[in-house]
């Protein structure tokens, strides 16, 4: 099936980081990037959405994660193996905790870096510079459940239109 990338609708997508758990949040906010909510998905096509996510500071672990969890990485130079645990990097970049739990998520080609890294908006406050983008009265996306059960489906609710297989589906699916 061939799908011309004009045609592509790009909608934003408000998110509040608050009292989260990373990981929960970033299965969320990972497949809305990808474009896996739409019927147009192609895993070889550019055909996902804005994300802005709001409150990135006030994200939570499980567990003892915030001790135990340390981030490396590498500068390039002899012996520049560098580290930092959970709350310092949260001390330091807010941002970059969930943006690394989202972006571990993602396949790592050239879409990742091209298309979906920049398509994603982290704020360690509640203000950002896209409320002309997000239209009046956006409501953020619900938390995510602590199960998988019932009709949660990325938060999007009735902004894509409903397939006949949907119809019946109850609180119970």
């Amino acid at each position: 099936m061939s799908f011309p990338g004009r045609a592509v609708q790009r909608t934003w997508h408000l998110v509040d980081a608050s009292s989260q758990t990373v990981g929960r949040l970033a299965t969320t906010i990972a497949p809305i990037l990808k474009g896996k909510h739409k019927p147009t998905f192609r895993p070889n096509g550019d055909c996902g959405d804005y994300v802005v996510v709001i409150n990135a500071d006030k994200v939570h672990f499980s567990g003892k994660k915030w001790d135990d969890k340390i981030y490396r990485w590498h500068t390039g130079y002899p012996g520049g193996l560098k580290e930092r645990p959970a709350k310092d990097m949260l001390a330091r970049k807010p941002e970059s905790v969930l943006k690394k739990a989202i972006l571990g998520m993602l396949y790592r080609n050239n879409l990742r870096q091209t298309y979906m890294e920049p398509r994603l908006k982290i704020y360690a406050g509640p203000d950002h510079p896209h409320k002309a983008q997000l239209p009046d009265g956006v409501e953020t996306l619900p938390v995510h459940p602590r199960k998988r059960r019932g009709s949660y489906h990325f938060g999007l609710g009735d902004k894509y239109s409903v397939t006949p297989f949907q119809v019946g589906l109850g609180e119970n699916a």
